[in-house]
């Protein structure tokens, strides 16, 4: 029972239940990991370039008629030499490049803008990365039958039956002006199946553009849902950030031992050391150069205490015992700082005591 408890325990800190923390999120964004509905570009991209062919399709019309005017009333008479037909091309391309231009132009702006909504400013290089594991087919057959293909089977479908509809629906209301485009002219029933291209692919536009909000929404689930992170994941990314507990209480303990190192080094210079006398020891220095207050040189209780009257002995410094002030110092004073206010009038009694101590020695 043990054993099977102990798997089990192994197997819940393994589990992916835990939200992506901020660093898992930048790291999966700089691969290219992020939400993203290829049908937002798609419905964007359609919607802007039926929306330019809707306002400038008299523009293009007129455009091509007379470049094909032209041809068939200029070039026919001319001779067929390299010159001339590097004319002809030329000038057949400036005036197709007229007509494709705004198109093109507009195209470029939907797809930068429609990834600039979903995703923002982002620049990778990582999905360009060769990968061998993607050549793996039972990786692939497993994608094949996974979950993730049933759901774009049936966003496809639902994608074919709703643009169906719709052009469907267009092309119904206006079969009668259809059918009677036979007997229009030439110019008349161009005009009208343009029209009619146009609205299609707006409507389409507008449906794609609807069922987007559903696959957009769709795919922040299943983004959150994939970089999901276990105990354990979150345990581990604490402790690169941080830096492993031990080695940190390590650190922190030969930080301790440097500053102690230091402080007794400053001890033979100190001008009086007050005790406790057991418990408590602090070193107190003044010097007129460094500040007008005395400065706490260094301080300690039971072993560091007892180290500190140690080196006070060893160095003939004079050792004060006066038990209220030594606690007071300790708990309000900090090393290398002066001494606070409260405690001015306290020290330079002691310290004139040592002083004159000290003169009669």
């Amino acid at each position: 029972m043990k054993y099977i408890k102990l798997d089990l325990q192994f197997f819940a800190a393994d589990e992916k239940t835990e939200k992506a923390t901020p660093k898992k999120r930048q790291d999966t964004r700089k691969k290219g990991q992020v939400p993203k509905s290829q049908d937002v570009n798609t419905g964007f991209l359609m919607l802007l370039v039926f929306g330019i062919l809707f306002l400038l399709g008299p523009y293009m019309k007129a455009v091509m008629m007379n470049m094909y005017a032209h041809s068939f009333t200029e070039y026919m008479h001319w001779e067929v030499t390299e010159a001339q037909v590097h004319m002809v091309f030329s000038e057949m391309t400036w005036e197709i490049s007229k007509v494709i231009a705004p198109v093109m132009g507009i195209a470029i702006v939907a797809g930068v803008a429609s990834n600039l909504l979903q995703v923002g400013v982002l620049f990778t290089g990582e999905p360009l990365k060769p990968d061998l594991k993607k050549l793996d087919p039972i990786k692939g057959a497993k994608k094949i039958f996974s979950a993730r293909a049933l759901v774009e089977l049936v966003k496809s479908l639902l994608k074919i039956t709703m643009i169906g509809v719709v052009t469907f629906t267009i092309i119904w209301l206006n079969r009668d002006e259809m059918m009677m485009s036979a007997q229009r002219s030439i110019d008349g029933a161009l005009a009208f199946f343009g029209t009619m291209t146009i609205w299609m692919g707006l409507a389409s536009a507008l449906a794609l553009l609807i069922l987007s909000v559903l696959d957009f929404t769709y795919q922040k689930y299943d983004h959150e849902k994939n970089i999901r992170m276990s105990k354990k994941d979150v345990k581990d990314e604490y402790k690169n950030i941080e830096g492993d507990p031990q080695i940190k209480a390590k650190i922190k303990e030969k930080q301790r031992q440097m500053s102690a190192a230091r402080m007794m080094s400053e001890v033979p210079g100190a001008d009086v050391v007050i005790t406790n006398p057991t418990h408590y020891a602090i070193a107190i220095k003044y010097d007129e150069e460094r500040s007008d207050a005395p400065i706490v040189v260094a301080k300690g209780v039971d072993f560091v205490a007892q180290k500190i009257k140690e080196v006070a002995k060893a160095n003939d410094v004079m050792m004060v015992e006066n038990r209220p002030l030594a606690r007071a110092l300790y708990q309000d004073s900090e090393i290398d700082q002066p001494i606070d206010e409260q405690f001015y009038q306290a020290v330079a009694e002691l310290l004139a005591y040592v002083y004159r101590l000290e003169k009669k020695m």
